[in-house]
């Protein structure tokens, strides 16, 4: 098999296959092997409190069980703890940055695009679906935040992980979380792109710090979509925790930690202020959990948990996401139902539905986010291989051999036909 090309008198020039994939290999810009992160048990812990907390604020504070009634009325002790529960967000975030980190380092943008794909979207992809067929078929009507049943329009765009931007409104309302650690992701993709190093890294932290300490005293709607300064203090501490975990403590990586708390702390005043479950909710708490978060992550930065290496913890942190995804609104139906027929307590209908959800989560899981994030992994790796080769041939004036041109899947047609 031979590689045509034309040089620019005109005249075809053949090479043949194996040295055309030569050149395309030699043409690739040397890195280093991707090391496989060491996955930290503790973080996944810290991942399954963060869930369980924001379902605990969701299922016992943010809604009217029977539909009437504030939480206080069926939960009086309970609410007044579970009410800071939707502070298990500020948490996530703060993982986030630090797994995100740790799992992009010596890796390059097609990889870090490989791997948030098909972690975030193949999960997702199913609980979308299994929470559209859910509130469909078993439908909630007063005292919950959203309600109605998801149209074709709806469930597709939600399917994309943009119906916030696309104006359309979500499957269920725990999604908001997506869209801004999508632009997490995007602005750590610019990074990635021309490298990761310590010192790029240190100062885009630096950078971003800035601009969202001052960002909302400017009033740009631009700037908050882009640089999300309500929650950039999480994703920023989370990557110094990264780089003290991976580089050791140093002055000027503790001191971007702490003046990220000091952000959060001032942003954490207004979340909880702006609550109204029907009783008071001092802010104190808050601040507290969130110092208490920042201290936990840093625990696990200076490796001092290093050697907590519980399986169970793994399956725990691997729960979490589709958990997070299902709890809400299926949540309700569940407790909702459960209440009309049975009038069981409040607690044991909230646990109840925790560990059916618990479950189901597990069944996703595996069942589903597994094999189809495996498929979604390799086919990205493929089509990025297949855009690489086709690049150095463009840019070295090759023309590639038709089959390699058309791609597996019309190969394989055209096959058929021949047959």
């Amino acid at each position: 098999m031979t590689n045509q090309n034309t040089t620019k008198s005109g005249q075809t020039r053949t090479l043949p296959r194996t040295q055309h994939r030569q050149a395309a290999v030699s043409a690739r810009p040397a890195r280093p092997a991707a090391r496989e992160p060491v996955r930290l048990a503790t973080l996944d812990a810290l991942r399954l409190i963060a869930a369980l907390a924001v379902a605990g604020f969701h299922l016992t504070v943010a809604w009217r069980m029977d539909g009437e009634h504030e939480p206080a009325y069926f939960l009086p002790h309970l609410a007044h703890v579970t009410v800071y529960g939707f502070l298990g967000v500020e948490l996530f975030f703060l993982i986030s940055g630090f797994v995100i980190g740790m799992s992009s380092w010596n890796r390059g943008l097609g990889d870090f695009f490989t791997s948030r794909v098909s972690r975030l979207y193949p999960a997702y992809w199913a609980c979308v679906l299994i929470t559209a067929a859910v509130v469909t078929l078993a439908p909630i009507d007063g005292g919950v935040t959203v309600t109605g049943r998801p149209g074709v329009r709806e469930i597709a765009a939600n399917l994309t992980m943009l119906q916030e931007p696309l104006g359309i409104p979500a499957v269920d309302t725990v999604y908001w979380t997506l869209f801004v650690e999508l632009r997490f992701y995007l602005l750590f993709a610019a990074l990635a792109a021309f490298g990761l190093t310590y010192r790029r890294v240190v100062l885009f932290c630096a950078v971003w710090m800035t601009v969202a300490a001052i960002g909302p005293a400017l009033g740009s709607t631009a700037l908050d979509v882009i640089a999300i300064p309500q929650y950039a203090p999480y994703f920023v501490a989370g990557i110094a925790a990264f780089l003290i975990h991976r580089f050791g403590r140093s002055t000027l990586l503790v001191g971007i930690y702490g003046f990220a708390w000091l952000l959060g702390v001032a942003r954490v005043s207004d979340r909880v202020s702006d609550l109204d479950p029907g009783f008071p909710v001092p802010v104190w708490p808050g601040l507290l959990i969130v110092t208490l978060a920042f201290a936990a992550v840093l625990v696990i930065a200076l490796g001092w948990t290093d050697r907590i290496r519980w399986r169970r913890l793994t399956v725990a942190g691997a729960l979490t996401y589709p958990f997070y995804l299902l709890h809400q609104r299926i949540g309700y139906t569940l407790i909702r139902h459960a209440h009309d027929w049975t009038g069981l307590p409040a607690w044991m209908l909230v646990l109840g539905a925790v560990v059916l959800l618990l479950g189901l989560s597990w069944l996703v899981h595996r069942l589903v986010e597994r094999p189809l994030a495996k498929w979604v992994r390799d086919s990205l790796r493929q089509a990025l291989a297949e855009l690489r080769t086709a690049s150095v041939a463009d840019a070295q004036d090759f023309v590639l051999p038709r089959r390699a041109r058309e791609g597996r899947l019309v190969r394989s047609a055209r096959g058929r036909e021949e047959r």
